[in-house]
């Protein structure tokens, strides 16, 4: 039996409100419904929004494709090759250790807050392939980029996320919160026995997961990106065209025509997909990791029919 959907679905085409539902609880023992307007973690839906930061960096002159992840971090992280650019972490190529390798499904790390928790839970990897070999999704890299980041700009990469990201596109409700003091109108994550996910995820998430974020703030998100709001519409066009398996720089790209940000971790899933032909966008936010299931076909039949 489908365990009961707890999250929100937003469907809209340009200002036109298609499908708008939210169910489910957004913190269960205070028995606090979600809405529309809940926030949500996003996981690996952050990816997107690192590789703008960085991409609006590379407009700016600041930083290449080409640049090499050793020409910003110096000595730290040793085991990453001399050869891996700022293009193979973009694009999940450069073949590092991954801290976080879904392959083998590590044990969560929650104590990691700051950068330097990060730099320090991604030391000790080796090098697995040589960059630019093969396409395996990786987390660790956008971590990277998230440092690489921070050090080009000089400013925290929540930060950068922040001024950006969210501020150009005016997603309001998009932030790094901490895991451990959420504010309200926030989802707490529910793992299938019922409990908090407040010790299966970071504090504080960085370049590859772990932003909170709401299904009205990707219904601005997606037209800002295209306008040319957050980063050169020149960079937009690169960043959405193929480069390896399906994804191009942070985006995935399910089919022609269509973009795509996808996140899931304990008690976590996201889901959202714009069409720029039609202004078609669809977002799914659930804080159950099982959230989704005929919901996420339904929605794909949406772009199908466009």
């Amino acid at each position: 039996m489908e365990a009961p959907f707890s999250g929100v679905v937003l469907v809209s085409r340009g200002d036109e409100t298609l499908l708008a539902e939210a169910s489910g609880y957004a913190h269960v023992a205070h028995g606090v419904e979600n809405t529309v307007e809940t926030r949500f973690a996003i996981a690996s839906g952050t990816k997107g929004l690192t590789a703008l930061v960085v991409v609006g960096l590379i407009a700016e002159g600041r930083l290449a494709l080409e640049t090499t992840a050793r020409e910003v971090l110096g000595g730290d992280l040793p085991l990453i090759d001399d050869r891996v650019t700022v293009e193979h972490l973009l694009t999940h190529t450069s073949g590092i250790g991954d801290y976080c390798d879904e392959e083998i499904d590590p044990p969560p790390n929650p104590l990691l807050a700051t950068s330097a928790d990060y730099l320090a839970a991604l030391d000790g990897f080796p090098q697995r392939t040589p960059p630019g070999q093969e396409f395996r999704y990786h987390n660790g890299a956008f971590v990277v980029l998230g440092l690489i980041a921070e050090r080009i700009a000089g400013i925290p990469f929540t930060e950068l996320v922040h001024d950006r990201v969210c501020g150009p596109a005016g997603m309001t409700d998009t932030a790094f919160l901490r895991s451990d003091a959420l504010p309200a109108r926030t989802a707490t994550g529910y793992l299938e026995d019922g409990r908090t996910n407040v010790f299966s995820l970071p504090v504080v998430g960085h370049g590859d997961g772990g932003i909170y974020s709401s299904a009205p703030d990707f219904r601005k998100f997606w037209p800002a990106l295209l306008d040319g709001r957050i980063v050169p519409r020149e960079w937009v066009d690169r960043m959405l065209r193929p480069h390896t398996d399906g994804y191009g720089l942070g985006f995935r790209l399910p089919r022609p025509g269509v973009v795509h940000l996808e996140g899931g971790d304990h008690g976590v899933t996201f889901w959202s997909r714009h069409q720029p032909s039609s202004g078609l966008t669809a977002t799914l936010i659930s804080n159950d990791h099982r959230g989704g299931g005929p919901r996420l076909r339904r929605l794909d039949e949406f772009f199908t029919k466009a």
